[in-house]
């Protein structure tokens, strides 16, 4: 009883210092969006923009969102792929789950739908969250690439010139961030016990007794996960699913520009996809807001006038952003879900110590 009553203050302490820091977390990505959606809509011509939205063709929508539910799917069968060394689950039990992580995504701030869809897969299918959680890093890295890959092959045809500073220099950190993940998690998958090794002594000298044995386990079922990157045919389909999941994603953009009637090449599209899904790395308020606008500047880079790229941008976020989190939405009301398990998906981010469920 005595140890039981010393506990419950420092869980309280714990659960008090996770929340701060979502908090700060929260507010960091909300400065973050405002930064960049004043360097967008700063010198706009509000009622040039307004005219553009409403005489827009939005029938486009319609094509481009059945071509985005194509990509979603293909995101699907990679998860598949990726989950195989763990646990076999059909397409049709994982698609429901894809489309909650996106309605968490879209609702939730710092990506927390990655996350969600874990928890709702362990608690459907029983694999354990930290497993399931290194395939949906491999799955952000492998995706990485494939913006940076947009981003090298359209400069040569767009020209660098076109390319703001700022974004060059994010492109060099995310091509080192983006390769130096994947070489650690190819060697934690290949050479599994010297990562071990490497693991433990760190460990030893940095993590708190309270936390080792969770760690531990949360150590162990991570590198279970990476167990697809072992084979080489293994990591080309995810490489090649994740191109084909970007053009699709890309052909999306092509259609609704055509609700706008301006030109860009295809080239020019995948410049800006890849541009704005690696800014969408960054930490920013829910659904991508600001940080998802910095297309318009790639757009204006490439000769379209600013309130017309604006103008567009918009309406492809929200064309990318409202049918799949009505969809995720309809799935997590039919698997019976609550706003309080993706609180405990939000106090798993915070960090070691949380109150949250077991990884099994």
């Amino acid at each position: 009883m005595i140890g039981r009553a010393m506990t419950r203050p420092i869980m309280c302490l714990v659960e008090l210092e996770s929340r701060l820091k979502r908090r700060w977390q929260i507010l960091l990505g909300v400065l973050v969006s405002l930064i960049f959606l004043w360097l967008t809509v700063r010198k706009l011509e509000l009622g040039q923009v307004w005219q553009y939205l409403r005489t827009a063709n939005y029938w486009w929508i319609i094509p481009g969102v059945i071509v985005y539910f194509g990509a979603v799917w293909a995101r699907t069968w990679r998860w598949h792929y990726l989950l195989r060394p763990i646990k076999a689950i059909s397409l049709g039990n994982l698609f429901p789950v894809v489309c909650i992580g996106y309605f968490g995504n879209n609702v939730y701030p710092l990506r927390a739908g990655e996350v969600i869809r874990a928890f709702v897969l362990r608690r459907n299918n029983g694999v354990p969250v930290s497993a399931s959680l290194a395939t949906i890093i491999v799955e952000r890295v492998f995706d990485g690439l494939v913006m940076l890959l947009f981003v090298f092959f359209a400069l040569p045809f767009v020209g660098s010139e076109h390319i703001p500073p700022v974004y060059r220099q994010a492109v060099i950190f995310f091509s080192f961030f983006f390769l130096i993940a994947l070489l650690v998690f190819a060697w934690m998958a290949f050479d599994r016990r010297r990562a071990t090794v490497v693991y433990s002594f760190l460990a030893d000298r940095f993590v708190p007794a309270r936390f080792r044995a969770p760690l531990d386990d949360f150590y162990h079922r991570f590198i279970d996960g990476l167990q697809s990157l072992r084979r080489g045919r293994d990591a080309l389909m995810v490489f090649v699913t994740s191109v084909v999941i970007w053009l699709l994603e890309t052909v999306k953009y092509w259609l609704v520009m055509h609700a706008f009637r301006f030109a860009v090449g295809f080239i020019g599209l995948m410049l800006m996809n890849g541009v704005v899904n690696l800014t969408t790395t960054l930490p920013s308020a829910p659904g991508y807001v600001g940080t998802f606008e910095v297309g318009a500047s790639v757009l204006q880079a490439l000769g379209v006038q600013k309130d017309l790229a604006f103008g567009y941008t918009v309406v492809l976020h929200a064309a990318l952003w409202f049918p799949i989190t009505a969809i995720g939405a309809w799935y997590m009301w039919r698997e019976g879900l609550k706003w309080r398990d993706f609180d405990a998906a939000q106090a798993v981010k915070a960090g070691p110590g949380t109150n949250v469920a077991p990884d099994a």
